[in-house]
């Protein structure tokens, strides 16, 4: 028992000499863990992934909408010289049933 007593204060003592740890650094094996974590976890979700996806389509489909109405109001210079503008789709629908 003895034996184990000194080598327990040679231990500590030595313990106590050290120099104190980084205030910044990261524990011992930090990196490693970090690393069998991100290599070794589980892929996400089909439902995650999907989610991301989403959130980007929303921005790109709002995009879309404001480029097609800044579109359509200028190129819209308020003469309508097309025959579309007489056409009664209705009224055709109308005069063909009364036929």
């Amino acid at each position: 028992m003895n034996d184990f007593e000194s080598r327990w204060q040679r231990l500590v003592a030595a313990a106590r000499q050290a120099p104190a740890p980084a205030a910044g650094a990261a524990p011992y094996g930090f990196a490693t863990r970090v690393a069998a974590r991100a290599l070794g976890g589980e892929r996400p979700a089909l439902l995650a992934v999907f989610g991301r996806f989403s959130v980007r389509a929303l921005w790109v489909a709002g995009l879309l909408m404001l480029a097609s109405v800044a579109v359509h109001y200028l190129g819209n210079t308020g003469e309508d010289d097309s025959d579309q503008s007489q056409f009664d789709p209705v009224a055709e629908v109308m005069s063909a049933s009364s036929s």
